[in-house]
């Protein structure tokens, strides 16, 4: 049989400078997760080798960047840097007002206190974590309306982000579209497996909600990433730049709120961007309470420009085929050592499912935690789990048992080389090999909110 060959990608930048790793022994691993509580949150860098446990802040900015950090204008009020920012937001992604904020929860804060009142309902397409906690304590209940096979990691959907507009429409005939103050759009669904929404399927949301007068707010977290997946899987995008998908799936929203530590390229900062004037208005009067200035919002003037500049660079065709490229190799490198991953292959981090790596661990023995543990003692490699434990408790005290109970290994952008992805997926292999033998762990420490943060485990 002729075999297809493929030429090779490359990561489209070369090395200016490098920071040295520290390698440790198993020994050291052991004595540093145990006083972690077995929690990879609770690590210190200089004891990792392989940092994966986000891609949010943890991206390498590029020298454009670095050289716009020297222009900071830091006036308290009026920054140029802002005003830059500003143009930036309305260019690329085509909102009219923008609130800088420290960073995407600060956004979330703004936004839940502005439109979420004791009672509402806020349909999404899968929770997320402060998200959702925002929403909460605004008095508002989250409600899942993403289509069933974003819960199943072996659907091959391609776009497992996709609302499912049957489900919406009940929400909607149950509580009234005045109890509903937005539908929340995440594109590439972080929880799911950094899984994409389509075109086909906003439009058709966009539809849906004018009909019944209901907001959409997009998480525009990692938009870009989305984009390269319409650009792959739907047709009518295959010759439509990066650039050009990314402002066609703003034009569908009325607002977004935006962690621009991940697709934005820098290690601090985000905004809440809105097309209404009354509700700019309000959070441009709030962001003064909780972060800072309207025209700084808690970050620094070079803080802004490279987020600006970030902003660019981030829907650049070469930056993100190379980005989603490295991930994608990292998942086919493990799906050779037949590693059970979320698919298809996300954009942002591979998901292991850790029900099928560890079967015989009960969700209450918090698999994907004892798996992100078990991964860090091999290597030095730190994952995150995404489960139960970051799921957390119900308002009645029990625990959400999500369906998905997943380890993600998320690669900053611009950070790792390819040999880096080989070492990844030999400790995963490596851990597998010795699945059996690995015992669950029990929580002994659980704070009050967003608990994976910093929960405490020990060995069962």
């Amino acid at each position: 049989m002729k075999t297809t060959y493929k030429r090779s990608w490359a990561e489209p930048y070369k090395m200016k400078m490098v920071e040295l790793l520290r390698m440790t022994t198993r020994a050291q691993r052991l004595k540093a997760i145990r006083e972690a509580g077995f929690n990879t949150f609770l690590l210190r860098s200089e004891d990792v080798y392989i940092d994966l446990l986000t891609d949010s802040g943890t991206s390498a900015m590029s020298d454009h960047q670095w050289a716009g950090m020297m222009l900071g204008d830091e006036a308290y009020a009026g920054s140029r840097n802002f005003y830059h920012l500003e143009k930036s937001v309305q260019d690329h992604y085509g909102y009219k007002y923008l609130i800088p904020t420290h960073q995407g929860r600060g956004a979330e804060h703004i936004l839940s206190k502005i439109l979420i009142r004791p009672g509402d309902v806020i349909p999404g397409n899968m929770y997320f974590t402060t998200t959702r906690l925002h929403q909460e304590l605004a008095g508002g209940t989250f409600v899942d309306v993403i289509i069933e096979e974003a819960h199943d990691p072996q659907s091959l959907h391609p776009f497992k982000g996709n609302v499912d507009l049957d489900k919406l429409e009940k929400l909607i005939r149950q509580h009234g579209s005045e109890r509903i103050p937005y539908v929340c759009i995440a594109t590439n669904v972080n929880m799911a497996g950094g899984q994409p929404i389509s075109m086909e399927n906003l439009r058709e949301l966009r539809a849906l909600t004018q009909k019944h007068g209901i907001r959409i707010i997009h998480d525009m977290t990692r938009v870009a990433e989305n984009a390269y997946f319409i650009q792959q899987r739907e047709p009518e995008f295959a010759h439509t730049p990066i650039r050009e998908i990314v402002k066609e799936i703003c034009s569908y929203t009325d607002g977004a709120t935006m962690s621009a530590k991940k697709d934005a390229l820098v290690n601090i900062g985000g905004f809440l961007a809105t097309n209404e004037w009354d509700v700019f208005e309000e959070a441009r009067n709030m962001v003064v309470v909780y972060e800072g200035l309207h025209t700084y919002g808690g970050l620094a003037g070079r803080d802004m420009e490279a987020m600006a500049i970030g902003i660019k660079e981030s829907l650049d065709d070469n930056h993100i085929h190379a980005r989603v490229g490295q991930i994608e190799y990292l998942g086919h490198k493990m799906e050779e050592f037949e590693i059970p991953v979320v698919h298809p292959i996300g954009g942002h981090g591979i998901f292991v499912d850790a029900r099928r790596f560890l079967p015989h661990l009960s969700q209450d023995e918090f698999p994907a935690q004892t798996l992100a543990a078990e991964v860090y003692l091999d290597s030095g490699v730190r994952t995150m789990e995404r489960g139960i434990v970051s799921a957390g408790r119900k308002p009645d005290g029990q625990h959400y048992y999500p369906k998905l109970e997943l380890v993600r290994f998320t690669v900053p952008r611009r950070v790792y080389t390819q040999a880096h992805m080989d070492v990844i997926a030999e400790s995963a292999a490596a851990v597998l090999k010795r699945r059996n033998r690995i015992k669950g762990l029990k929580m002994v420490y659980e704070p009050k909110y967003l608990r994976f943060f910093q929960a405490r485990f020990e060995r069962l």
